[in-house]
C-alpha cells in the first residue's frame, strides 16, 4: 500500500468500497449523471469487477433539460461497455402529479430530480446508489460518510450517521430503508481530471472550450436553451466556455475557459479560485439549500 501513487491509493479505497456494497446488499445500483464523477465511477466499477460486465445498472434520472452531449455520451457509453440503464424521467413525475413544475423567473427541474429518483428506487427496490459526490464539492457533502444511510422515506439525518473505522462499513438497515454510498468522497476535482487523464476516460465534449450561446444572469453565465426564458435587460451572446459541472441546463452555470485538453483542463483547475459548484444556482438559493435537498432524498 505504501508504494502506491496518490491516484492509486484512492483508486484502490473505491474499488474496496464498491466490492463490499456488492457483498452487503442484495440490489445495488450506480447513480448516473453523464457528469465527470459517475463516469470515473463507472471506470472504477469495470475494474472493481472485471473480467466480468458491472453487475448492477446505471440510473439516470433524467430531467428533460439535460445538456444533449451529455445524452449522447450516456448513450454511446453504455452500449459500448453492454450496461444495463434504467431512466427515471422528471416528466413522468409531473404527468402524474406527485411532482410539480416550477414557476417564476428562474424555474428549474434540478430539485423535482429528488422524488424521481425516490421513485424509482421504490419501483426497481433499490437498497444501495453508488453516487458521485465527493466530501471537497459542497459543505454539505463534507458531512457524508462513504455509507451514507437513508430511512424509509429517503431522507438523510446528518446528526443520525454511523461511525466508519479502519475499512468497516456498516450496512445493516431496516426494510423499506437504503444506502446512498459515495466511493469517491476523499477524491478532490483535480484528482478526478488527473484520474481521467491518467486512464483516458472519454468525457463529453461540452467540458472542453467551445463556442456557444450564453446568457448572463446573477454573475453567472448560463448555457442558452429552450429552457430559460430571458428576463429584463438579458440578452444572449456568443462566448468562448466550457462546462466544469454538469446538470439540469436551467441551473449549471458554464465558465469561460480556453482549455481544450485534459492537460488544460487540470493546470486551469489547479489555479481556480472558485469551487465547481460556485457556478451552480440551485446552490445560491439559500446557505443551506444543498444541505436541505439532500435532507429531502437528493443525490
Amino acid at each position: 500500500m505504501y508504494n502506491l501513487t496518490h491516484l492509486k491509493q484512492l483508486e484502490a479505497e473505491a474499488i474496496h468500497i464498491m466490492r463490499e456494497v456488492v457483498a452487503q446488499f442484495e440490489n445495488p445500483a450506480l447513480l448516473f449523471s453523464g457528469g465527470k464523477d459517475s463516469i470515473c465511477l463507472v471506470k472504477l466499477a469495470e475494474k472493481a469487477f472485471w473480467p466480468s460486465k458491472i453487475p448492477f445498472p446505471l440510473v439516470h434520472i433524467d430531467t428533460g433539460h439535460n445538456f444533449p452531449e451529455a445524452i449522447q455520451y450516456r448513450d454511446e457509453l453504455v452500449a459500448r461497455i453492454g450496461a444495463k440503464l434504467i431512466v427515471g424521467n422528471v416528466q413522468d413525475s409531473i404527468d402524474k402529479g406527485t411532482a410539480v413544475e416550477e414557476k417564476g423567473p428562474n424555474p428549474s427541474r434540478n430539485g423535482l430530480q429528488t422524488i424521481t429518483l425516490l421513485e424509482t428506487i421504490e419501483k426497481y427496490k433499490f437498497d444501495a446508489c453508488f453516487g458521485g459526490a465527493r466530501r471537497d464539492e459542497e459543505k454539505a457533502r463534507a458531512k457524508e460518510r462513504f455509507f451514507s444511510h437513508r430511512d424509509e422515506f429517503g431522507q438523510w439525518d446528518p446528526k443520525n450517521q454511523r461511525p466508519e473505522l479502519w475499512n468497516l462499513y456498516n450496512g445493516k438497515k431496516a426494510k423499506g430503508e437504503h444506502f446512498r454510498v459515495f466511493p469517491i468522497s476523499n477524491w478532490t476535482e483535480m484528482d478526478v481530471w488527473q484520474y481521467i487523464a491518467a486512464e483516458q476516460i472519454p468525457i463529453p465534449s461540452i467540458y472542453f472550450s467551445h463556442e456557444r450561446e450564453i446568457v448572463e444572469r446573477d454573475n453567472m453565465l448560463l448555457a442558452n436553451s429552450p429552457f430559460i426564458t430571458l428576463g429584463k435587460g438579458e440578452q444572449v451572446e456568443k462566448r468562448i466556455v466550457r462546462c466544469r459541472t454538469v446538470g439540469d441546463m436551467t441551473c449549471t452555470g458554464v465558465v469561460e475557459s480556453t482549455a481544450s485538453t485534459l492537460d488544460e483542463i487540470i493546470q486551469e483547475v489547479s489555479s481556480a479560485r472558485v469551487t465547481e459548484r460556485g457556478g451552480r444556482a440551485d446552490d445560491k438559493r439559500s446557505e443551506a439549500a444543498m444541505e436541505d435537498r439532500k435532507k429531502q432524498g437528493y443525490f
